[in-house]
């Protein structure tokens, strides 16, 4: 047993001695003597005992209970795992080690505070099986556990939220919790919510979740806009517009924008002046869509067009994002881009990214293969330290050096021979590409030589995982797209550790050597013999995109015979090094593109709190006075900011439409109103009570408060609704203005918090209105109907 780390703190192995000194204890007792133990923890936490005091008999009693129930029992490098995770860490366990197990042992622990507690893996398949399998030892022990997902084939909309969120411990995946978050934020009623807080949180695959999906927003999105017939125009217009003249674009592909030229030409073309004045937003944002939809989204590798039209890609595993859609119009323009029927584009209601989503738990934690390459960054964004776990047995993998190509056709036929050789002796060999299209492609070379393989891209992940459990048996020849069925072990069949093991191909290095290291983890699983190997270009994508100028300029040279084929400089020295800088320019660029996401989610983040606190005080507050009183307060005083002076038709054109419809004007605003500022706000609030009153004058109390929340509530939605929509549209506008020397993000936030204050005028001046005009009737069973003005 590899039970040696210098880079795992001894204080770990102390701890896993403890719990494996209480096995002899627990293992001496019947089974409901160990049953019992859950409820002696809860006594002990109740009596003001805390996790941490608990961790070592928890973790022995969870043990016990895996090898009883399972019949597995944890290794002790599991339980070291398990210790680094509870700690509040993200443990580095290599591919194989048993992370899923691993996870029994710290979720029991918290799983004994109550609900709160997540387990969240990389897909539905994943978190299905994983509940239904360990499940069963948190249930043995007496604690309630479940999947948070349906089943494969089954309708989220079936389940039952309110059990599922009350359980002590739920498997889930990170886009389930993060849309039923949203959701329960748009309740209507207390009644109706289902979150009972966010308490712990382990994520499988870690870098997966909060890494590589950290700039894909959830989004609910809600009524349809007014359909735009401006995509097709902008279209057209970008399509005139040439790089480095009319735009710029960075090195990563990732940011595009316009030049003074180009808004100079643009203006021209349609025959306008002022195209960045506010007069012509719409139009200017439709621009700004196109050239991102032309210059930043490639197909067959971030999308595909389909009869169903444009489905995007998980750049992870090029699997298709079922009804998932580019944000703010972005979409659209890229269904116009690739001339499909441009689709309705939806208001977005409600926001989250995952970065802010799992930053909200008390106790967050994780595990891995791949994280030490990024740990610094998990330890700045999160406060994640990444603690590498030892091999339960040795590594007898073998790495191979990179293979040198001059062009990619020459490294396809390559990879195509490597396999052929693996093939004939019946060795299983996997092939992971970096795209859909270079999947498609080496998969068709492959049929053209008559090899049987799986394809692995965009399919469910119930076969993905099958077909990856498969990948290791004699004979088996497997090809797909980066890191596609990620979480399923790949066990080697009978005869293959004879032949040396899966052999690995990697196509090209990926814009991660973190991403690499989780396709080398692929083979030699605990400590059973492996080999990988990398075949790359100075074709390969990576070396275009962030390779340096001198590489592109040589390209181009070779290209019209104008450079040797084979220079001095392809060394396997130098081309590592080109590899490796590649990479680092990559990681670095994906770092600040994460880093400008979180800060600009940040800003979302920071009024969303603020409207989903004020939508729990609406709905919890026995008391609604003093928050309709704020509510008047903010509605006249926006109304004299408008109208510092107003005339006397002016105010009466306010009260009928605001306040009372039915008031006589001649006997209220002629006799009562004192044309002064001052007055003025004292006179219409007085207004706003003494209509209210008289709503309410034949209802009860409880029926009143009833009423005020409804339409408390519907102002609310409505406004923050506009709210998260304009954000998203500011950003998109935000994000071109670096030609006028101004930082996005800081025009962002002014916009933002202009915005946002517009926001609250208009959801005091829609409350006023909902709360005075609207006519309601209450029914026999408590409901009540509301016709709104």
């Amino acid at each position: 047993m590899a039970l040696k780390s210098e880079h795992t703190p001894q204080r770990y192995f102390r701890q896993m001695k403890a719990v494996t000194a209480l096995a002899p204890k627990y293992r001496a007792m019947s089974d409901d003597q160990l049953k019992a133990q859950t409820a002696h923890f809860r006594q002990q936490l109740a009596a003001g005992q805390s996790l941490n005091t608990l961790k070592i008999p928890a973790f022995a009693v969870a043990r016990e209970a895996d090898r009883r129930v399972l019949g597995l029992f944890p290794f002790d490098v599991q339980v070291i795992g398990a210790l680094v995770m509870q700690d509040g860490n993200v443990a580095e366990m290599k591919t194989g080690e048993g992370k899923t197990l691993t996870a029994t042992l710290p979720m029991y622990l918290n799983g004994l505070t109550g609900s709160g507690n997540f387990l969240v893996t990389a897909n539905e398949y994943l978190a299905y099986r994983d509940a239904k399998k360990m499940g069963k030892v948190y249930r043995w022990l007496g604690l309630t556990a479940v999947a948070g997902v349906p089943p494969t084939g089954g309708d989220p909309h079936d389940r039952d939220l309110q059990r599922i969120y009350k359980a002590d411990i739920v498997y889930t995946t990170n886009s389930t919790l993060g849309f039923d978050y949203l959701m329960d934020n748009l309740a209507g009623t207390t009644q109706d919510r289902f979150l009972q807080g966010f308490h712990f949180a382990l994520l499988d695959e870690i870098d997966a979740v909060l890494l590589d999906s950290a700039q894909m927003p959830l989004i609910i999105s809600g009524a349809p806009r007014v359909r735009s017939n401006l995509f097709g125009i902008a279209d057209q217009v970008i399509r005139l517009l040439k790089l480095d003249v009319d735009f710029e674009r960075s090195s990563d592909h990732k940011k595009v924008w316009f030049t003074p030229a180009g808004i100079t030409h643009m203006s021209e073309y349609l025959g306008l002046t002022g195209l960045l004045t506010e007069k012509h937003r719409t139009l200017y944002q439709h621009l700004v869509l196109a050239l991102k939809a032309h210059q930043t989204l490639t197909r067959d590798r971030d999308y595909v067009v389909d009869d169903d039209g444009i489905s995007l890609l998980d750049l992870s595993n090029g699997r298709k994002l079922a009804g998932m859609k580019l944000e703010a119009g972005l979409h659209q323009a890229l269904e116009a881009k690739e001339q499909v029927p441009v689709s309705t584009q939806t208001r977005t209601m409600a926001s989250i990214t995952f970065q802010n989503l799992f930053r909200m738990f008390s106790h967050l934690s994780g595990m891995t293969g791949t994280a030490m390459t990024d740990a610094a960054e998990l330890q700045e964004t999160y406060r994640l330290s990444v603690i590498p776990v030892p091999t339960n047995k040795p590594s007898q993998r073998i790495d191979r050096p990179d293979q040198l190509f001059m062009t990619t056709d020459t490294k396809l036929e390559h990879a195509v021979a490597l396999v052929k050789q693996a093939h004939d002796k019946g060795r299983p060999v996997l092939i992971e590409t970096g795209s859909v299209s270079l999947s498609n492609l080496f998969s068709r070379i492959l049929l053209r030589d008559e090899i049987p393989h799986n394809l692995l891209n965009a399919r469910s992940a119930a076969k993905e995982a099958l077909i990856v459990k498969e990948a290791g048996q004699l004979g088996a020849v497997t090809v797909a797209t980066s890191m596609a069925g990620r979480g399923t072990d790949i066990s080697l069949g009978p005869g293959v550790k004879e032949l040396g093991g899966l052999l690995v191909v990697g196509t090209e290095r990926m814009n991660s050597a973190r991403v690499d290291n989780q396709l080398r983890g692929r083979s030699g699983r605990q400590g059973a013999p492996g080999e990988t190997i990398f075949l790359v270009s100075i074709e390969d994508s990576i070396l275009l995109e962030h390779g340096p100028k001198w590489l592109r300029k040589y390209r181009r040279q070779l290209a019209k015979n104008e450079a040797p084929a084979h220079p001095s400089w392809i060394t396997r020295h130098r081309f590592k090094h080109l590899i490796t800088q590649a990479q680092h320019n990559a990681e670095r660029e994906d770092r600040q593109s994460r880093n400008q996401t979180l800060q600009y989610a940040e800003i979302m983040r920071v009024q969303r709190d603020t409207i989903y606190a004020t939508r729990q005080t609406i709905m919890t507050q026995p008391d609604l006075t003093p928050l309709l009183t704020s509510v008047f307060k903010m509605a006249t005083n926006a109304f004299l900011r408008d109208h510092p002076e107003p005339t006397r038709n002016v105010l009466a054109d306010y009260v009928l439409n605001t306040i009372d419809n039915q008031l006589v004007i001649a006997d209220v605003i002629d006799q009562q109103w004192t044309p002064q500022s001052q007055q003025t706000a004292k006179f219409l609030r007085r207004l706003m009570v003494d209509q209210l009153q008289k709503k309410f004058k034949n209802i009860n109390e409880d029926q009143q408060v009833y009423f005020e929340r409804m339409c408390l509530l519907k102002s609310l939605d409505n406004a923050w609704i506009d709210q998260v929509d304009m954000l998203q549209q500011l950003r998109q506008i935000a994000t071109n203005r670096s030609t006028a020397q101004h930082d996005p993000l800081l025009e962002y936030l002014k916009d933002g918090r202009r915005s946002f204050a517009n926001m609250k005028r208009a959801f005091a001046h829609q409350a006023v209105q909902n709360l005075l005009l609207s006519e309601f009737n209450f029914k026999a069973d408590g409901t009540i109907d509301v016709t709104y003005p």
